[in-house]
């Protein structure tokens, strides 16, 4: 098994990847199995509610907006159900660092005295089959305290030899993920179902020895209909593996536009798996754009950096998601801080810590939990910020905000939005999208640019916005209609600033930000045309990223 041909079969899932030293640590024949049966029992109904949310689009596209479902009214207004009572190691949230899961961030992240870490196989991972791997083998060696990581310059990292490390709350990928490297009579099994699987299977036992359990969070939700599917998921992974009904625990990503008029609904057919609900602010706004992309100019949105938690969309999002919440007795987590110290720059840094401070003290006013960062730096502002809110006590549940009126029309007050866009913000996007994408061709996931650290959501919605404006004829600050033909010209400009460097893949990622801004059609994800062109090249022979030299084919 030497080469990217060389498929193999076990217990009915084929890998068709070149393997990886310890893999055979993760990919049991159990394992697999168990992966496989997940697969099996919800296939069809995934790719039935993937196609419903490419109807939906389609619908919202030609003027239909969302709107609270009469249909679930009943589950909306009654005032007796609620959901799981916090489980161990989630009772207390009030920082969370977010990150994906290779060996250095997964040390930091649990040096890092947060109370939760977001292990993200997701938006700040490129799913290459090393990465994916890895990331299991990272997980399982953390919970085993066995994880090391030396840099190639001789830095050690290693977790404090004793005391509580955060409670770990998996990411895994989308269910419009696949994974390619492995196949079920010939159809990639869902990323997402993988990444969880895997992981649930492997420690479950584990994590309840050590007195917590198997947490997730769950991104990309669109719908109450999805919840019911990944509910179903849980019931068949704990049925098949013996473990309690109510062990799993999940917190929803509320990063589509969609899923913001179904809250309740979402924390109801999750009620026993429930632990609360996020606000993932940056996906949010890309789902805003991507589904009323064609709509005109009273969904146009101002430059990126302009698009700030206090415009009145926003403000009505995260007020009505902390309200659902409490009112089910659920956790409200806030968003990212995207802003990321610097070390070097005492200016710079006070800056970031206090846009930090600002953002995190919103939060904690508007009734949340708890919050994310993106950095170790940035733990202490943030509990600083909800040790003076929460004193003793370990969140707000008690905070009702019953001061808050359900309104799915606030959801959609673009035209309350404040802002212009500017040719600056025109070439800003353009510069952080081909610069994540290249460097999520090379293995990384979760970049800082200009002092900020950026996500697939931050490309998601530069390139997004481009081909909105585009379409719209938008209009510049100075008065200028922006056009295909301008963008093109800038394009050029900003590639040409680019500082490359050996091995870099700017040409590729100019290729697929052109494809996915550029043309016609609007691809629903980015991801999906990236990671095409990984398995292209892996089936040439290229090499695929790794963060570990040594990780060798076996």
């Amino acid at each position: 098994m030497n080469s990217f041909t060389d498929d193999y079969t076990i217990n009915g899932v084929t890998l068709t990847a070149q393997p990886i030293c310890r893999q055979s640590e993760v990919l049991t024949p159990d394992a697999l199995a168990f992966v496989a049966k997940l697969h099996k029992a919800t296939k069809g109904r995934r790719l039935e509610l993937l196609q419903a949310r490419r109807d939906r689009r389609q619908q919202i596209g030609k003027g239909q907006d969302p709107r609270f479902l009469r249909e679930t009214e009943s589950v909306r207004n009654d005032p007796n159900w609620r959901v799981a009572p916090p489980a161990p190691g989630l009772t207390d949230r009030r920082v969370e660092i977010t990150g994906p899961v290779d060996k250095k961030m997964t040390i930091n992240a649990l040096n890092s005295g947060a109370k939760v870490w977001l292990a993200d196989m997701e938006d700040a991972s490129t799913p290459s089959w090393r990465n994916v791997i890895q990331g299991q083998l990272n997980l399982t060696d953390a919970l085993e305290r066995r994880i090391d990581f030396t840099t190639p310059e001789g830095k050690e990292y290693k977790l404090r030899p004793a005391g509580e490390l955060p409670t770990i709350v998996v990411r895994p990928r989308g269910l419009h993920l696949p994974e390619k490297h492995m196949l079920i009579d010939g159809t990639p099994i869902a990323g997402g179902i993988v990444d969880f699987g895997l992981y649930f299977f492997h420690n479950a036992r584990r994590l309840i020895a050590q007195g917590k359990g198997p947490y997730f969070y769950l991104p990309k939700i669109e719908n109450h209909l999805e919840a019911r599917l990944w509910n179903d998921i849980f019931v068949l992974a704990q049925d098949l593996l013996g473990i309690p009904q109510g062990t799993i625990r999940a917190t929803v990503l509320i990063e589509t536009i969609t899923a913001a008029f179904e809250m309740e609904e979402i924390l109801y057919e999750l009620r026993d798996h429930a632990a609360g609900l996020n606000a993932g602010r940056w996906d949010y706004i890309f789902s805003l754009i991507k589904n009323f992309r064609t709509r005109g100019p009273r969904f146009v949105l101002p430059d990126r950096s302009q698009v700030t938690m206090t415009q009145p969309f926003m403000r009505a999002y995260t007020e009505q998601l902390v309200r659902a919440c409490h009112k089910r007795g659920a956790m409200a987590i806030g968003g990212m801080a995207a802003a990321v110290p610097n070390r070097k720059d005492a200016g710079a840094n006070a800056i970031a810590l206090e846009k930090v401070r600002i953002d995190k003290t919103r939060d904690a006013a508007d009734g949340f939990d708890g919050s994310w960062v993106a950095h170790p730096d940035l733990v202490p502002v943030c509990r600083e910020v909800f040790d003076g809110v929460l004193g003793n006590r370990p969140n707000q549940l008690d905070r009702l905000r019953e001061d808050v009126t359900p309104d799915d029309r606030a959801l959609l007050d673009i035209a309350s939005t404040t802002g212009t866009i500017t040719e600056q913000g025109i070439r800003n996007n353009i510069e952080v999208g081909i610069r994540y994408i290249e460097s999520w061709l090379r293995g990384n996931g979760a970049v800082t640019i200009h002092n900020l650290m950026e996500d697939a959501a931050t490309a998601e919605i530069s390139r997004s916005q481009l081909w909105q404006w585009i379409f719209s004829r938008a209009i510049t600050d100075q008065g200028e209609v922006i056009t295909r033909e301008w963008v093109e010209d800038m394009l050029d400009e900003e590639f040409v600033r680019l500082e490359r460097f050996e091995g870099d893949r700017f040409a590729d990622s100019r290729e697929i930000f052109e494809e996915v801004t550029l043309t016609a059609a609007f691809p629903a994800f980015l991801t999906l045309p990236a990671y095409d062109r990984f398995l292209h090249e892996a089936s040439d022979g290229g090499h695929l990223p790794t963060e570990d030299s040594a990780l060798v084919a076996a």
